[in-house]
């Protein structure tokens, strides 16, 4: 009984440091992301839209695409951002429709 408690510690264990692990990965992911929509470079803009557009609905992601929308100076990737963040606030009005 005593080896298969310690197991199950273990496990448990093992299973918070991956999750810690996973969750810093995620959210440096997201800083460079959400970097990258002031980069110099064309393609990494357009690489950091097509993140935040399947990027969940909050008030800090809509007011970054809303940023990024007044500063952009090519059209093409400003009426994405436009469209990113009309349907983040619809998401934002109502979050059931999203989770379907």
């Amino acid at each position: 009984m005593e080896r298969k408690t310690r197991n199950t510690g273990i496990v448990v264990l093992a299973a918070a440091a991956a999750g810690a692990v996973a969750a810093w990965v995620i959210r440096d992911q997201m800083q460079r992301h959400s970097r990258d929509l002031f980069s110099p470079s064309f393609l990494r803009r357009l690489a950091a839209l097509g993140h935040m557009a399947k990027a969940e609905a909050s008030v800090d992601h809509i007011n970054l695409m809303k940023d990024f929308v007044a500063w952009e100076s090519r059209e093409a990737l400003r009426r994405r951002a436009q469209a990113i963040v009309q349907r983040m606030e619809q998401d934002a009005k109502d979050p059931a429709l999203s989770a379907g």
